[in-house]
């Protein structure tokens, strides 16, 4: 089943201890769609200036994602420079022109309008609410959101989760959404304003799965070299999208498998910079870091005498 993606496409820059890269693709929807692509089929919506490098895109292409939602205009693409020091779990804003992204209204092609599986990726919480005006009953829907627009939108926050199935947010910005310090309480108070799954991302210190009467935790797999941080939660999230699209199932046991396989999407895309690191990746690649994921943490029930 295929999965509709809407967020932004973007030519990064990015600086870390390891290296740097220059005006190279990346953008919220373009991560997310690298990493759902090796497991379901992506329909991509976004907006993209007359200086884009469109050729970049045609691995993704290849792969199968539809961009027929994806609009080139005149003027300058979305473009972010960002930097990270010896804390690679935060990135410091050096630049962002917005370019035609600061003029962007989703327009949901026809033949997507009907895709059971929806996510709304980093966008204005305004734009995402409209989004869910031109889909057709999807089976379900999951947002993202992050800090600038908690700080400059949270009523129209609070009046998308009310209509969204799932959120994803790290714990900063779990936090300041709900102003609890504990994200046991925050995930809690998220659930009362709608979505029945709250997903909460720790970065390297792993992700939490709360549901009304479960907790379930994944850790981050221990990478050796981690080159470019930049779109792992997007990653994340094409993963555990692209997983549940794949299966069509949503219960509680394969729920936590789409948590582990979202966290072994955003550990490859870590590896090399913009999305580079999951277009090198098979389904094969996947499979196998799950396994290594079910190693880590396997254990024996009967624990024997604690003394």
């Amino acid at each position: 089943m295929p999965v509709l993606v809407v967020g932004s496409v973007a030519l990064d820059s990015v600086e870390t201890p390891f290296g740097k890269a220059d005006n190279v693709i990346g953008g919220s929807g373009t991560f997310f769609s690298a990493s759902a692509s090796l497991l379901a089929p992506v329909q991509l919506v976004g907006v993209v200036g007359e200086d884009y490098p469109m050729d970049q895109l045609e691995p993704l292409k290849k792969r199968g994602v539809d961009m027929a939602g994806l609009e080139q205009v005149s003027g300058e693409s979305f473009r972010w420079r960002g930097r990270y020091r010896h804390d690679l779990n935060s990135a410091e804003t050096l630049e962002t022109r917005l370019g035609v992204f600061s003029h962007f209204s989703p327009k949901i092609p026809p033949q997507f309008k009907n895709a059971p599986f929806v996510f709304l990726a980093n966008i204005d919480p305004r734009l995402q609410l409209d989004v869910l005006n031109q889909v057709e009953r999807p089976k379900l829907v999951a947002c993202d959101t992050m800090n600038f627009w908690i700080e400059s939108r949270r009523p129209d926050i609070i009046a998308l989760i009310k209509h969204v199935d799932l959120i994803t947010l790290n714990d900063g910005e779990a936090r300041q959404l709900t102003d609890c310090s504990n994200l046991v309480k925050a995930a809690k108070w998220i659930m009362k304003h709608g979505p029945k799954i709250v997903i909460i991302k720790k970065g390297e210190h792993g992700a939490f799965m709360f549901k009304e009467n479960s907790i379930f935790f994944a850790p981050a797999y221990p990478l050796e070299d981690v080159f470019d941080p930049t779109g792992a939660g997007d990653s994340f999230a094409g993963g555990f999208m692209g997983y549940l699209a794949q299966t069509g199932d949503l219960s509680d046991e394969n729920l936590r498998r789409a948590v582990v396989v979202g966290s072994a999407l955003g550990s490859f895309a870590v590896e090399k910079f913009s999305v580079q690191r999951l277009l090198e990746i098979t389904r094969g690649d996947v499979v196998n870091r799950v396994e290594e994921f079910r190693r880590l943490v396997a254990f024996e029930r009967e624990l024997g005498t604690v003394s």
